[in-house]
């Protein structure tokens, strides 16, 4: 799934473009027992309830791929009768019509699905075609493919907030009555997986709200699917093996993991402008986390430990790389970076200023020590030595001695003596 095809399946989630014709639910306590359940044709609902479920069936389809939605693959065995893919298969072809199989789901989801609390149950049934399109995406008249697929959402329930209101019956302000209000959707999936445009029977497109847990027991018990990570969790077990690795100091392990992330940032930035899916295709190797780490100050042992620890997490499944990096703790560090040079600049200014206010200083102080003296003689050092003075007769003479060609500055007058 791309971000079209989520675009594409978001248009179907308004009045205009609706096609959903079956709504099937159950609503759970927090004991897991079934309060009630409803199964209704989905437009004869009144347009406020209409309205409000569309906008869940649209949630359940928000948020960023990679991480909040999962492209899940079936086994093999899945796919056989009595596999998880198989019964998904049947429960769409039935149109949410079978309500043995409604039921199987629901005792499914509830076995699986850990919250406390109550939580809904909603499952709906879409069936549309998808035009053909000409190659500047042009649409055509003709259909190119039916797309029938269940949506299933499942959605905390919980008390609306206490607080006070108008008391209509009895003409007063008083406690407001708390009703149980459905929230949006927390986990989902659909089948079958929409990709590229078209159906595919062999996945299914998962949806996790909170990215920082998959929830692995739910795609193993409910999907069938073998597990897989977000691209939250990716970054969160990658930042938590450099970090051992480097040590128990906290902050000596938040700046190499700073520098790590810095060194993988500069293998995706190649100085072109790149396409989402150029960037995900730049996976982690073996060779990348060697090479990183190393850089950073950790000996070769070491990394090679580092890499066996991430191969152990990841296994086949390697991340890309544009997924163990924060984007937002690069960024505060280069501004970090940045103050840090400028404070750096500052207290070099601050030098010149001080070194030069000194130098004016002496030269004032010079300059007055000069109106202190009846004679005053600067020459060359190598000419300091050869001068004497000598009396002819009653008067003292300076005696400078005097090579061939030589010039004097005599009170800011150049001459030759």
């Amino acid at each position: 799934m791309n971000k079209k095809d989520v675009l594409e399946l978001k248009r179907r989630f308004k009045k205009e473009g609706c096609t959903i014709r079956r709504m099937a639910g159950c609503y759970v306590d927090a004991g897991k027992q079934q309060v009630l359940k409803l199964n209704e044709t989905f437009l004869n609902l009144d347009e406020e309830e209409f309205f409000k479920f569309l906008e869940i069936a649209k949630k359940t389809m928000a948020g960023t791929i990679g991480n909040n939605i999962l492209e899940l693959d079936f086994p093999l065995d899945e796919e056989a009768p009595g596999g998880k893919q198989q019964f998904l298969y049947g429960l769409r072809a039935s149109a949410l019509e079978n309500e043995d199989l409604l039921e199987r789901l629901y005792e499914i989801i509830i076995d699986s699905y850990q919250y406390v609390g109550n939580y809904l149950i909603l499952i709906f049934h879409d069936s549309y075609d998808i035009m053909s399109r000409t190659s500047d995406k042009q649409k055509l008249d003709e259909s190119e493919e039916v797309y029938e697929y269940l949506l299933c959402a499942i959605c905390p329930v919980a008390l609306s907030k206490p607080g006070l209101g108008y008391r209509k019956d009895e003409n007063r302000i008083g406690a407001r009555i708390r009703d149980w209000v459905v929230g949006v959707p927390d986990m989902g999936f659909l089948f079958p997986a929409f990709s590229d445009g078209s159906a595919d029977i062999h996945k299914v497109d998962y949806f996790i709200r909170d990215a920082k847990d998959s929830h692995p027991e739910f795609i193993a018990d409910v999907l069938g699917c073998g597990p897989k990570l977000t691209a939250t969790e990716q970054k969160q077990t990658f930042h938590a093996i450099v970090k051992k690795a480097f040590g128990p100091d906290e902050e000596k392990c938040e700046k190499a993991l700073i520098n790590v992330q810095e060194s993988l940032n500069d293998k995706i930035e190649t100085g072109e402008e790149m396409t989402d899916a150029q960037i995900a295709s730049i996976v982690l190797t073996d060779e990348t986390i060697e090479e990183v780490l190393v850089e950073n100050g950790l000996d070769e042992v070491v990394a090679k430990q580092v890499k066996d620890a991430v191969r152990e997490s990841f296994g086949e499944d390697m991340p890309p790389v544009a997924n163990l990096i924060d984007g937002k703790a690069l960024e505060a560090n280069a501004k970090i970076k940045k103050e840090q040079e400028l404070v750096k600049e500052v207290n070099t200014l601050k030098t010149e200023i001080i070194e030069k206010d000194k130098q004016l200083s002496d030269a004032a102080t010079y300059i007055e020590d000069l109106k202190t003296y009846d004679v005053v003689v600067r020459v060359k050092p190598d000419k300091a030595a050869r001068i004497k003075s000598q009396m002819l007769g009653d008067q003292k003479y300076l005696m400078i001695p005097m090579d061939a060609n030589e010039h004097v500055n005599l009170n800011g007058v150049n001459t030759q003596v």
